[in-house]
């Protein structure tokens, strides 16, 4: 008799959709996944990962720095442009979509970027368990799906539960930096990270100053087009007890 199907306890942020990749992306999956891709332990789904699962950062980077991960990389512009612009850091690219992992190993090959790994998995999975506690310097999330549909909302990346999880993978007085066009989303984000104990804000006023370490990508100029807000947060990582 066939096990019962199992599913994750909370709804993942993103829908994942089948699609064809171009002769050349197929080809960096070959050619480039074995430096640039980490080969995680799955649990329940594809994009999950197995909750005994650790990441030696030491070890796969083959020495000691400052540790950059970012949720939902895409097409990984921001973050090749990033690693190739601090080479003394490390920089690790969290995306579900198979073309986009694609597009950001060809780039950051093209570019002789090595101080970046990428992970194909479920970003909340990757902060509580595979990420070792206190591992990372900043943590980036840049134009999350901001699910606008009221039916929707609770897709979210950023709601009520995120800012623990990602204090967890966060070093003491390391970063999560922020940024969206919807100003709902921004919204919401201020609120839950307002209302959790382990973060404090790291900027004056009502909304930060743009992330001058964030590339301009065609995303953020879309958005900047259409006449919407470009929102940016930063809050600190509380001293652990």
């Amino acid at each position: 008799m066939p096990e019962p199907r199992t599913f994750r306890d909370e709804p993942v942020s993103f829908v994942r959709r089948s699609g064809r990749m171009s002769e050349a992306q197929e080809r960096a999956f070959e050619e480039l996944s074995g430096h640039y891709l980490l080969d995680v332990p799955r649990a329940i789904a594809s994009t999950s990962v197995h909750a005994d699962a650790r990441l030696d950062v030491a070890a796969e980077y083959r020495r000691d720095a400052a540790l950059i991960v970012e949720i939902g990389s895409g097409q990984g512009h921001a973050i090749v442009s990033a690693a190739a612009a601090r080479p003394e850091d490390d920089f690790l690219a969290i995306e579900v979509f198979r073309a986009g992992l694609a597009r950001t190993m060809l780039d950051a090959d093209k570019a002789g970027v090595r101080n970046l790994r990428l992970v194909e998995a479920n970003a909340p999975e990757v902060l509580a368990t595979y990420l070792p506690e206190a591992s990372a310097s900043e943590v980036w999330v840049f134009f999350s799906d901001p699910w606008h549909k009221k039916r929707h909302t609770k897709r979210r990346l950023i709601r009520d539960g995120f800012g623990a999880t990602a204090a967890r993978a966060l070093a003491d007085g390391g970063l999560l930096r922020l940024a969206t066009d919807w100003e709902d989303y921004a919204l919401q984000m201020r609120e839950v990270l307002d209302a959790e104990p382990l973060f404090e804000r790291a900027f004056e006023g009502e909304w930060g100053d743009r992330f001058d370490g964030r590339a301009m990508t065609a995303f953020e100029r879309k958005g900047i087009t259409k006449g919407r807000e470009i929102r940016d947060l930063t809050y600190r990582r509380k001293p652990r007890a």
